[in-house]
């Protein structure tokens, strides 16, 4: 009897077996699903930019293209707008919202130092490419980095922030005045500090 059970299993049309071992690797595909991160490619970024700058926007795909010849494709991106102003040292303070295409949207807020030959203060609307981002949890630390800006009334700028494999982009369209290279870090948390 288990013998004939077992010819009998073996007969049966394709599609139930397909659906019955479908259906046993569903949970587990539904889970390296959440786990794959899923990159944003360009043209959506430059979409999405162009929507958050709106008429400052004119640099805002070269700075993108650049980042991306540079680190690939991001996994996540954050729109916030941050506000600094330094003499020799200076402070940014920031606060978004990051985007994922996994793991949903989260609010987040940033601040940190800098120490360099920096002066002036600015406010700007910020996009800031995220990469190689494993989890949302992983982007509450700090990320240090080298910053370099010049402008007058308004442009702008990119630079690159890293903690282990984890890399951020920022691009920033700034109004105000600011010239100067500086070395510090961002510090990003769940609430405002």
């Amino acid at each position: 009897m288990p013998m004939s059970l077992h010819l009998a299993a073996l007969k049966a049309p394709p599609v139930l077996l397909r659906a019955f071992v479908g259906s046993a690797a569903w949970p587990a595909a539904a889970q390296q699903a959440q786990q794959v991160p899923q990159a944003y490619s360009s043209s959506e970024l430059v979409d999405t930019g162009h929507k958050f700058f709106g008429e400052m926007s004119t640099g805002l795909a070269s700075a993108i293209e650049r980042a991306a010849s540079e680190y690939g494709q991001p996994n996540g991106y954050i729109l916030g707008q941050e506000g600094s102003g330094a003499f020799l040292g200076g402070l940014r303070y920031g606060e978004g919202i990051l985007y994922t295409r996994n793991a949903g949207n989260s609010r987040v807020y940033w601040q940190g130092p800098s120490f360099g030959i920096d002066f002036g203060g600015d406010g700007a609307r910020t996009m800031i490419l995220v990469y190689n981002l494993p989890s949302v949890q992983s982007i509450y630390q700090r990320f240090g980095g080298v910053n370099g800006s010049a402008y007058l009334v308004g442009g702008f700028g990119i630079t690159a922030l890293r903690q282990g494999d984890i890399t951020l982009v920022p691009v920033r369209t700034g109004v105000g005045a600011s010239l100067g290279v500086n070395v510090g870090y961002l510090k990003f948390t769940p609430q405002a500090t």
